[in-house]
C-alpha cells in the first residue's frame, strides 16, 4: 500500500521491544496487513523525537518507564502533536488503566503481552481505520489501505479498479458507482474512465490531466463543462456524474 501503517514501541526492556516487534511482524505476515514496525527505542526523549518528525500511525507505549518521563506524559505530548495518532499501552500495573484512557487511548494491553490479545488488538485497530473515512482508502478484498492524499487518480479498466499514486499502482475489483459514495469531495469524475484527485494535478492541458512523474490522465468531453466549472469555482461534489455515469 501507498504510505504503509507506521508503527513505533517504546518500552525501557529491550527484550520486550524485541519480543512485541516479532510478534506484531509475525501478525502482519500471517494476515497480509501492510504494516511495519519501523522504530523502537528504551529511551522515551528519542521515542518523543522520532514519532514527531515521521509518519507514525500506531504506537505502543510502556506505561511505567525506568525514566524521568512515563508513558503517560509522554503520551500526552504526542497527542499534542499528533491528534489522530493511535496509542497502546503496555504495563504490568493495572491501575493505571483509568488514567491511560485520559488520552484516547485505542487499548491498554496487560503484560506480558500475548499473541492472542494482541491479535484481537490489531485486528480492531484495522477495522477502525476501514472505518474512518477521513484518511484511508480500504482496497475491496484487501487488506491494503491507501491514503487519500497519495492517490493521483483512479481508472476503470473492466471489472477493476486502477489507483495510480505517487509510487506506485494498485488494482482491485470494484466500480465507480461502489466507491465515489466513499470518496472525500476533492475526487472528481472527469472521464468515463477517471476519478481525479484534484489536489495532486499539476497542470490542465486541454484534454490532458498531468501530474508528477509525467502521469497523465483525460478529460472526457460529457464532463468537461462540469469538470471546469469545479476547478473554476471550488464547488466539488464527487459525484458530479448522474447515477447513470458512475457505474
Amino acid at each position: 500500500m501507498e504510505y504503509m501503517l507506521n508503527f513505533a514501541l517504546c518500552d525501557d526492556n529491550e527484550s520486550i521491544l524485541a519480543r512485541l516487534s516479532k510478534m506484531l511482524e509475525s501478525l502482519f505476515i500471517k494476515y497480509n496487513f501492510d504494516c511495519k514496525v519501523t522504530f523502537t527505542s528504551v529511551d522515551p526523549n528519542s521515542f518523543l523525537a522520532y514519532v514527531i518528525n515521521n509518519p507514525v500511525d500506531v504506537i505502543f507505549l510502556d506505561i511505567d518507564l525506568k525514566s524521568n518521563i512515563n508513558g503517560l506524559s509522554l503520551a500526552e505530548t504526542i497527542r499534542k502533536y499528533n491528534k489522530n495518532i493511535y496509542i497502546i499501552f503496555t504495563t504490568a500495573h493495572l491501575e493505571y488503566g483509568l488514567m491511560a484512557y485520559r488520552y484516547k487511548t485505542f487499548d491498554y494491553l496487560p503484560k506480558p503481552v500475548s499473541v492472542e490479545r494482541l491479535e484481537v488488538t490489531i485486528s480492531r485497530l484495522l477495522e477502525d481505520i476501514a472505518d474512518t473515512p477521513c484518511k484511508y482508502l480500504k482496497l475491496a478484498n484487501s487488506n491494503t489501505f491507501l491514503t487519500y492524499d497519495s492517490i493521483y487518480f483512479i481508472k476503470k479498466d473492466g471489472m477493476k479498479l486502477i489507483f495510480q499514486t505517487h509510487e506506485k499502482i494498485y488494482s482491485s475489483y470494484d466500480s465507480f458507482a461502489n466507491i465515489l459514495p466513499s470518496l472525500p469531495t476533492n475526487f472528481v469524475r472527469c472521464h468515463k474512465s477517471y476519478i481525479v484527485n484534484i489536489n495532486n494535478i499539476q497542470n490542465i492541458v486541454n484534454d490532458r490531466i498531468m501530474f508528477c512523474n509525467n502521469l497523465v490522465c483525460y478529460i472526457g468531453p460529457k464532463y468537461k463543462n462540469t469538470f471546469e466549472e469545479v476547478l473554476s469555482h471550488g464547488n466539488i461534489p464527487n459525484n458530479l456524474d448522474s447515477t447513470n455515469y458512475a457505474k
